[in-house]
């Protein structure tokens, strides 16, 4: 541990090096005026973490005198917890008080005693280490804290993540929609939810195998997500060979073009499908339901209004967009 006295007199330079030497402690440096203590701390300091663990400062000195040096010390972030011992001939109340009061946490009077000094710096000493270990646990508990939060949003979106697509899943979906429309009734704006099935996806499977089956989820998935624009619209994989679509601020007429234009992006996929009783493609089958600002619906009815048009579609040949009201 280091210690540094502070003092313009060589004299008492060296008799407080000596008492501290024959205390145990050989690891001293010496300044003699306030400008070289602040050069030795500014030298000292790693990574803004200063390696001294004591100062011992004479009060009388010439230009900056001990009170000021404190000062500047204690107001400085990287040299803040070095305790300072104020080494005085002065007795007076009131230059005490402005010691103290600049952050000197004890003071020590001339001549020196051997025993007094050694106990004053055994207890400055003993403060340093429980100050420097507190904020030693306080940086690690701010560590695994930062830890802890990085991995709760990692699992909390791993949680919101289909695995097969990498899109939203049911969910997510399920408090989006939730939000939007909250969002759309609060600020009287409209909101569209497309429900989107990929046709005859079991044939699909049962004629080219499950594993082309997820190549095929994960195609349209893909497609789909690159067909809605604006960063506001909100894909998700709603169940199976569905997938889901929220559309804010869309009214039926823009719902229609957007699910029209997935619907056109996955059919020049040119995925084959020869089982398929609608095409010898992959296509798809979407139904649009719209929320207009003055209904008052729960999120479940706009889910079975974009079901209702789903439905329609399939049941008017599929590879094809149905809106709700609009059968």
């Amino acid at each position: 541990m280091s210690i540094l006295i502070v003092d313009d007199s060589l004299h008492s330079q060296r008799m407080n090096q000596a008492l501290l030497e024959s205390g145990g402690y050989t690891d001293i440096l010496v300044a003699q005026s306030a400008t070289e203590a602040y050069q030795f701390l500014d030298q000292l300091s790693v990574d803004g973490k200063v390696t001294i663990d004591l100062i011992l400062m004479d009060i009388i000195m010439p230009d900056v005198d001990g009170i000021e040096a404190c000062r500047m010390i204690k107001q400085n972030e990287d040299t803040f917890d070095i305790p300072i011992i104020m080494v005085t001939s002065k007795t007076e109340k009131e230059e005490l008080q402005l010691a103290f009061s600049v952050g000197a946490m004890d003071y020590i009077t001339k001549p020196l005693d051997n025993i007094e000094l050694l106990a004053r710096v055994r207890s400055a000493i003993k403060l340093k280490k429980e100050t420097d270990c507190r904020k030693a646990r306080e940086l690690s508990l701010l560590e695994v804290t930062r830890q802890l939060e990085t991995v709760n949003k990692t699992l909390q979106l791993l949680s919101s993540i289909d695995g097969l697509t990498g899109v939203a899943n049911r969910r997510h979906f399920d408090e989006e929609l939730a939000d939007e429309l909250s969002r759309a009734k609060r600020e009287k704006t409209p909101l569209s939810l497309l429900l989107l099935d990929i046709d005859f996806f079991k044939l699909y499977n049962d004629t080219y195998g499950h594993f082309q089956g997820d190549d095929c989820l994960r195609m349209v998935a893909l497609t789909a997500q690159n067909a809605i624009k604006r960063p506001g619209d909100s894909l998700a994989r709603y169940g199976g060979e569905e997938f889901s679509v929220i559309l804010p601020n869309t009214n039926s007429a823009g719902a229609f073009a957007v699910a029209e234009q997935i619907r056109v992006a996955i059919e020049n996929l040119q995925i084959p499908h020869v089982t398929s009783k609608c095409k010898n493609l992959v296509t798809v089958s979407l139904g649009v339901g719209s929320f207009k600002p003055g209904d008052d619906i729960l999120p479940a009815d706009l889910i079975k209004w974009a079901d209702h048009a789903l439905y329609q579609s399939k049941k008017t040949g599929r590879n094809r967009v149905s809106t709700f009201g609009l059968l």
